[in-house]
């Protein structure tokens, strides 16, 4: 797979931006795509510690990643930090973004509290919003355009019990992906979403990981690396004609 680092029309390096990328698939996200030569942003919200690690990771490697902690539900704080480093780097702009950033608050509909509900929504939804649209201007200003790709899941293709309001942030995202493809496909900017099944991070470390597997056709819990190369197959040159996609990712469950 061959990934394009630099736009050769504005001689401007070319960065990725990986919304939660401190820990877990987003972890993994940041150090595929360093390792395909892109340089990366690895946005945080606190977890400090967790980001530097991510970053070493890919310093180790010989990779070049750089921190960005701002909360992706916060639109005031999304713009100045995005303002700030572009500012720091006017010969670059960040060309693929990936909206990986959400969290989980499960719980039956009937006794789930309002801030469960608006967190998880905003987290997912508002988050890909006010980046994507932050970001999208100077993509589709770029003659090679951009890449999107968001993060959503088996519950948004098929719901489940419990997670009322992360199957609607996650269906809402594969919506909005399917809409915005549409929006900036002649701007050769393309939007995909990736569905995950069950994988083994720190999100699904309380599930009952052994009597789920036995839902999975291939038993076994997916690796955040085996998600982390479906993006950077979507993140490549070899992906530039596949836009407006849902592509599961999760052993053969509900095929």
């Amino acid at each position: 797979m061959r990934i394009t680092f630099l736009d050769f029309d504005n001689r401007m390096i070319k960065y990725a931006l990986v919304t939660g990328g401190s820990r877990g698939l987003g972890r993994a996200i940041c150090i595929k795509l360093a390792k395909m030569g892109l340089p990366v942003i690895i946005n945080y919200q606190s977890n400090e510690d967790a980001a530097n690690e991510t970053k070493q990771l890919i310093e180790t490697e010989g990779g070049v990643a750089e921190l960005l902690p701002f909360n992706v539900t916060d639109k005031n704080a999304i713009d100045t930090a995005l303002s700030q480093w572009e500012e720091a780097h006017p010969d670059a702009y960040i060309a693929y973004l990936v909206n990986n950033a959400g969290i989980r608050r499960d719980g039956m509909m009937f006794m789930m509290p309002d801030e469960d509900w608006h967190a998880v929504l905003d987290t997912t939804l508002n988050g890909f919003f006010y980046i994507s649209r932050r970001l999208l201007g100077t993509m589709m200003r770029k003659r090679h355009g951009g890449k999107i790709v968001n993060i959503s899941s088996l519950s948004g293709l098929h719901g489940m019990a419990g997670q009322a309001n992360y199957s609607a942030a996650k269906a809402g995202l594969i919506g909005a992906t399917k809409s915005l493809a549409l929006e900036v496909a002649s701007r050769n900017v393309t939007v995909n979403a990736v569905a995950p099944g069950f994988i083994d991070t720190d999100m699904t470390k309380e599930l009952d990981k052994e009597s789920l597997e036995q839902m999975v056709p291939m038993k076994r819990f997916g690796k955040p690396e085996e998600v982390a190369e479906l993006v950077g197959f979507l993140m490549s040159d070899a992906a530039s004609y596949i836009t407006g996609e849902v592509i599961s990712i999760n052993g053969g469950l509900f095929t």
